[in-house]
């Protein structure tokens, strides 16, 4: 019989290396299928949480925080788009006529609709709404701080949009949004990707899918290990 583990991903929707993070993670689950089951629960951390409702050129935001030149940029985007390639996944525009420019967005309400898909509709709809999110910032560039828009993506994998919409203006679910994040600082997670595998151990990074195989198979061997203990005991 697989053992089943939990895996909470800290991540960003406007995160290149969640989506890559994401799609290593698949192909290690898949290679380990029989062998081992993934319960999949993404997690807040906001990579700019003070950007405001008009976002910010993508390129202008890089140079600004990382102090890099265009040309360090466009190196780093080769790079990336080779490993997202070999992962199986497109962070490259896939819209019909010229490309929009690529922007960066506060995802705070992103970040809600995917604790309230969470809540009401489980694991799988919130991996769904997760790479929804995904595609439309990178692969169709659409505004994630447009409400409206958001509310058709929530829809779509099955979320009430009256709902989902109120959800937006809940405090208390924004309260616990805001909550997850913190305990991502006190776990000393300051990047994204991060997954916390049986609520209990990190995998920093976007891995490499055999880096991925291994951790779980140990997990899952010290959690087989633990269980016996304990009935033992």
């Amino acid at each position: 019989m697989a053992d089943t583990l939990t895996i909470d991903i800290y991540s960003d929707v406007v995160c290149p290396w969640c989506v890559i993070g994401h799609g290593q993670l698949r192909k290690a689950l898949a290679e380990l299928d029989g062998e081992i089951e993934a319960e999949i629960r993404w997690r807040p951390f906001e990579l700019n949480p003070d950007m405001p409702a008009q976002g910010e050129d993508q390129e202008a935001h890089l140079q600004r925080k990382y102090r890099r030149s265009a040309e360090e940029g466009a190196a780093i985007r080769g790079q990336m788009k080779e490993i997202a390639d070999a992962a199986g996944v497109s962070l490259s525009y896939e819209g019909e006529g010229e490309a929009p420019p690529a922007m960066m967005w506060n995802t705070r309400d992103c970040h809600k609709l995917l604790a309230l898909a969470l809540e009401q509709l489980g694991p799988a709809a919130q991996t769904d709404l997760k790479l929804a999110f995904f595609k439309a910032h990178f692969n169709h560039r659409r505004a994630l701080s447009d409400r409206d828009l958001l509310l058709d993506i929530a829809a779509e994998i099955g979320l009430h949009r009256e709902a989902a919409k109120a959800a937006l203006d809940d405090p208390d679910l924004e309260a616990r949004v805001i909550a997850e994040e913190r305990q991502a600082w006190d776990l000393n997670i300051t990047g994204v990707p991060a997954m916390i595998v049986n609520d209990k151990f990190m995998i920093p990074g976007a891995q490499a899918p055999e880096t991925y195989v291994n951790a779980l198979r140990r997990v899952a061997a010290k959690t087989r290990e633990q269980s016996q203990e304990h009935a033992a005991s």
